[in-house]
């Protein structure tokens, strides 16, 4: 007995928890319904109400704020929406800013009536590019807008009783909803529109002109013809029957938003787009041309005042794209045996590059290519955005058996972003440099214009290469494998990402293959020099060395450039600077010779520039000096430890309390944990063993 109590217990403490989560007054917001005079009160105060689908959409976007920034003196507009605010970022869309602005610009051009909200929007671009996750976004974020108070639409319903009209079946029950849900203000006669129009807008003080086209579907005209002849052209009386509610879109529920996803050729039926009598009301109605005996329900009819994404566009049927024109041009759809039909939606449809370069070949399509805006989803071309992708699906709250070692991500990121990027045609210059530049990284001898030029360079960087899917499927297989006990680290999933170059169906020639394979040793040596360098840090984590090693060169670099002397802190004599500490810090960043002098000049001009700021020199705000001293002083300090003993089979108690002090930092300050910290020692170790049997040969 005592567990059913405890049932009931939880039971009521989450019914509980949900019920302080309800609110009421937000599901009566959303459930309004009133006569089409209240309907008209509310547009009076906020004419926004009537905006139409790309009006709406672009709306959307700027409600979630954006911010701006300059990359390669281009200014660019991140917008905030495509982070998926909504879910948390679920769906966040990553380094893509360049190519989500020009679709918003797409927007606001169709918002703003200048002719694109004529065109079907195609993005296009590899597979796993996140076109899909675009119109994804996109239809969420619509539908949770809807249900916002910024983003109300409302549509209407018939209430005709069947007393009120003995012997006569205007419409099958009491109630029939608006089957395409459209704006109620479409029930205001043509000859006076334009009278409202100008009510509605004037002062220009809308963020939007108001406008409204077109004309009730078959169903609605028909119940409207109707009660109009009922009451001989009283049109005051035709409205009594309507009743106004607020719209909420719903994908799962077919309101609003459509997806349209192409069949075998047998089986595709242009019905599906702009719906299909029903037979079953044929006999009731006595003709398959009655709109009460037609279901308006295909993907355009259903998705009128939202989204309609048509999945894998270009594998449609010819019949198909056909209807895009028109639906696209003239907003109008032509449901089997009725007249054109308007609708308003936005219509978005994405494609892979096969199926586009066919539509391109096809003179028969010119048509829908003149009726089609295109804007190319390209993969990631930035390293730290790569990055970001995998962070979000392989995190320590989502990875909890397993323990991912630092770099692992950025590692698998760094060669699927090299194997798009197109080698550089300076021949100076490497695949692994021009990936560092593009990620803001600085090199001698390159500028922001030199960046620039780069890119432009490029004939379709981006376009080709590695999915993100395939790199996700190797981690998920690297975290999977039963052989990587507690962590898995960078070699794991590179060799995974190697082994599976054999079959990748998506590799078009061995050649291709054959790169692939040579860009995973680059990662692998980029990651040995990474992971040296973290050990070195570690080694020499003394703060309070690194600062005097820095005061002493300090000291001698500020006398040298002022040709002065060294005061000896223990013999008090004046001498002359110390030219080798100088050169074996500057040589560990390779400042030549030739070049000591400038670097020297640099570092004290720095250093009084803030000086007449009343700040004072810390070498960590320097990354090439810190970086120069810690590589000083791990020289100094290395072979105290003697990591290289980690290699062999005994290993003293004074150097492993020493090891354990490293190790401890790798784990407090670099993100490892214990298994993973010892691999990194061991591999670091055998690194410098290698070098030191190198130099006694």
């Amino acid at each position: 007995m005592e567990p059913k109590n405890e049932s009931k217990s939880s039971q009521s403490s989450i019914v509980s928890l949900i019920k302080k989560k309800l609110d009421l007054q937000q599901f009566k917001e959303q459930h309004w319904e009133g006569s089409f005079d209240e309907y008209l009160g509310l547009i009076e105060k906020d004419p926004l109400i009537c905006r139409s689908a790309y009006q709406r959409v672009y709306d959307m976007i700027l409600s979630y704020g954006s911010e701006t920034y300059v990359n390669g003196k281009k200014k660019i507009t991140r917008y905030h929406f495509f982070s998926d605010p909504i879910e948390e970022g679920k769906d966040a869309i990553f380094g893509l800013d360049i190519a989500l602005q020009k679709m918003v610009s797409f927007f606001k051009s169709a918002a703003k009536r200048y002719g694109t909200e004529k065109r079907v929007l195609l993005l296009h671009g590899p597979v796993g590019s996140s076109k899909s996750t675009v119109a994804r976004l996109l239809k969420k974020g619509l539908e949770d807008y809807s249900k916002k108070p910024e983003g109300a639409l409302y549509t209407y319903k018939w209430v005709v009783k069947k007393a009120d009209f003995p012997g006569e079946t205007i419409i099958d029950g009491d109630e029939m909803l608006c089957p395409m849900n459209q704006d109620p203000l479409l029930l205001i006669p043509q000859e006076f529109r334009r009278e409202v129009l100008q009510k509605l807008n004037e002062g220009g003080k809308n963020d939007h002109e108001i406008h409204v086209e077109g004309d009730l579907n078959p169903a609605c005209r028909y119940v409207y013809n109707r009660l109009l002849e009922h009451y001989n052209g009283d049109w005051t009386k035709v409205i009594d029957h309507v009743r106004v509610k607020r719209l909420i879109l719903s994908e799962k529920d077919r309101i609003g938003i459509g997806t349209f996803q192409p069949k075998d050729e047998k089986n595709q039926d242009s019905t599906e787009l702009t719906g299909d009598v029903n037979y079953r009301k044929i006999a009731q109605y006595g003709s398959d041309s009655d709109p009460r005996a037609f279901n308006f329900d295909g993907e355009f009819n259903i998705a009128n005042r939202g989204i309609i994404e048509f999945v894998e566009m270009l594998k449609l049927d010819v019949a198909f794209l056909y209807d895009l024109l028109g639906a696209s041009q003239e907003h109008k759809v032509k449901p089997k045996k009725f007249p054109q039909t308007d609708i308003d939606e936005v219509i978005i449809g994405h494609t892979n590059e096969p199926e586009y370069k066919k539509l391109q070949n096809n003179e028969f399509m010119e048509a829908l290519r003149d009726r089609t805006v295109k804007i190319d989803i390209p993969y990631i071309t930035k390293w730290s955005e790569e990055v970001k992708i995998y962070k979000k699906d392989y995190n320590a709250k989502k990875i909890r058996s397993k323990h991912v070692a630092p770099h692992t991500l950025e590692m698998a990121a760094m060669w699927a972003v090299l194997t798009r990027l197109e080698e550089p045609k300076k021949a100076n210059l490497t695949l692994l440099q021009k990936l560092k530049l593009y990620d803001g990284k600085s090199l001698p001898g390159y500028t922001e214009e030199n960046i620039r030029e780069l890119r432009k360079d490029t004939i379709r960087e981006g376009m080709e290469g590695i999915s993100p899917r395939y790199v996700q499927d190797k981690i998920s297989n690297a975290l999977v494998d039963e052989r990587n006990s507690s962590s898995i680290n960078p070699f794991m999933v590179l060799n995974e990402l190697d082994a599976g170059l054999k079959h990748h169906s998506l590799i078009a020639n061995d050649e291709a293959r054959k790169r692939y394979r040579e860009i995973i040793n680059t990662v692998k040596s980029e990651y040995e020099d990474i992971v040296k360098n973290e050990v070195q840090r570690a080694i020499c984590a003394d703060e309070e060395a690194i600062s005097k090693l820095c005061a002493n060169y300090i000291d001698n670099i500020k006398a040298y450039t002022q040709s002065e002397r060294v005061r000896n802190a223990y013999t008090g004599a004046d001498e002359e600077p110390d030219e080798r500490l100088m050169r074996s810090i500057e040589e560990k960043i390779d400042i030549p010779e030739s070049r000591k002098d400038d670097f020297r000049r640099e570092i004290m001009n720095y250093i009084g520039a803030l000086a007449i700021d009343n700040k004072s020199f810390d070498y960590r705000t320097n990354e090439r000096l810190h970086k120069a001293l810690e590589l000083k002083l791990f020289e100094d300090q290395k072979d105290t430890i003697k990591l290289t003993s980690l290699v062999s089979s005994v290993v003293d108690k004074d150097t492993q309390e020493k090891i354990d002090i490293v190790k401890q930092r790798l784990i407090n300050n670099y993100g490892y944990d214990d298994t993973s910290a010892t691999d990194v020692l061991n591999f670091v170790a055998s690194i410098f063993a290698r070098g030191d049997a190198k130099e006694k040969s």
